[in-house]
């Protein structure tokens, strides 16, 4: 079997710098506009916000807010590409031997999301993170009498696990361990290639089953605590699972997107209509994975109807002036009435346009799962969908762009020596 390397022309990484470019441009006029006050990035007056100083102040707030949603979400697609691997090789599955490379290299990102989380954490977590300010958790005024008045006994309760040196502690830990396994995978798969033999085909097994322990873990636990705790008085026994089920549908569709535009321009030859037609089912599936865990959580909330549950979904429908009830719907439509009626025929999954059309749907419905999640407990009302978005999300695009092309660069797109390489070749549903 012979190997194909892929090129990135000049003119495609030109193109990237070009949208990192166009999202700079596009932050600094959305932060000028927001800092001259008057009018807001979103387009709706604040008058009075801006005369009280409101609005001068908050585009900081603003812009690392972003900076959190899109690492966030770009660093979920990345280690999902891990995960993706690890599951094929503990499934002892074949099929999807031609298209690997793709996922695996969605986790060259890893080291920059580790970067930008610390960093972002480190100059903007007050403006995310309600917890992090000393003020909560003191019960007394300086004088030891005075009650203070800041003091909220539910989040001084968990300050147990909710402290910046543990959390900083959790975060480093896990980008350390999908680093260290994703090194360790990707070394394995590369000399595998280089020197041929099974050994490296079992090493990789054990290092999967390792990971995926790993994973369910550190996965859970970085939901908790990057997503979940900005709503610190909310909680959600399924929030893990819904913040993994948004993460995978979105690794599934930036994986599949990518084997077409690869085929499209001349490469991976061997992959057919067959592995489209997986990749299609998988994404139809963790479509409505996704949905199940989204209606099962609100369900359960809806239907109890207790106040300290409910806020959660009242903020996101009817609350900040409504601000958010388009994207609640939004958000449904898009992530799952789409991809389901679209893919729901054998055809539609493995025609490379219906597919196309469906895993972009998906990758932008997906970052808006993630701004339905994070906006509503930061920005509350203030928030909006304007430069600063647009041009942080490019921004964030740009960079993934470029270090995931070159990761896919630095090895044959064909693992010429997989064991399964025959049966992922003649591969057939």
């Amino acid at each position: 079997m012979t190997e194909e390397r892929l090129i990135i022309s000049r003119k495609t990484n030109n193109k990237f710098f070009l949208m990192i470019a166009i999202g700079v441009v596009l932050l600094i006029a959305g932060i000028i506009f927001m800092a001259a006050g008057g009018v807001a990035d979103h387009g709706e007056g604040h008058g009075e916000a801006a005369a009280a100083g409101h609005e001068a102040a908050s585009w900081t707030k603003r812009l690392f807010v972003n900076l959190w949603l899109n690492n966030v979400y770009f660093t979920g697609i990345a280690i999902v590409g891990l995960f993706f691997v690890a599951v094929q090789y503990v499934a002892y599955a074949g099929w999807s031997v031609l298209i690997k490379r793709i996922p695996e290299a969605l986790s060259y990102y890893l080291p920059i999301g580790a970067g930008v989380m610390l960093f972002v954490f480190f100059l903007g977590g007050h403006d995310i993170f309600h917890w992090t300010h000393d003020y909560l958790y003191n019960q007394y005024l300086e004088d030891g009498v005075t009650p203070n008045p800041q003091y909220d006994p539910i989040i001084a309760g968990k300050a147990g696990y909710l402290n910046t040196p543990f959390f900083l502690i959790r975060m480093v830990i896990f980008f350390a361990l999908w680093i260290l396994f994703f090194n360790w995978l990707r070394r394995n798969s590369i000399n595998e290639d280089i020197n041929g033999g099974t050994s490296y085909y079992h090493k990789s097994i054990r290092i999967s089953a390792m990971f995926l322990v790993v994973f369910g873990i550190s996965s859970s636990i970085a939901a908790w605590d990057w997503v979940l705790s900005i709503d610190t008085h909310w909680f959600s026994t399924m929030f893990a699972w819904y913040v993994f089920a948004s993460w995978f549908v979105s690794g599934l569709a930036a994986t599949t997107l990518t084997v077409i535009i690869l085929k499209q321009n001349g490469y991976l030859k061997m992959v057919n209509a067959n592995h489209l037609h997986d990749l299609g089912k998988f994404v139809f599936a963790f479509s409505i994975f996704w949905t199940y865990v989204w209606f099962s959580q609100f369900m359960l909330i809806w239907y109890a109807n207790i106040p300290e549950e409910s806020i959660y979904f009242i903020e996101r429908l009817s609350g900040n002036n409504g601000k958010y009830t388009w994207i609640f719907f939004f958000n449904l439509l898009i992530n799952f009435a789409f991809p389901f009626l679209v893919l729901m025929t054998r055809d539609a999954k493995r025609q490379m346009i219906m597919l196309k059309i469906v895993t972009i749907a998906i990758l932008i419905g997906h970052w808006f799962d993630f701004y339905l999640m994070m906006m509503p407990g930061t920005m509350r009302g203030d928030a909006g969908l304007g430069f600063i978005e647009i041009g942080t999300a490019l921004i964030f695009l740009g960079v993934f762009l470029i270090t995931f092309t070159k990761g896919l660069t630095k090895a044959s797109l064909v693992p010429v020596n997989h064991p399964f390489l025959e049966e992922s070749v003649h591969h057939h549903v």
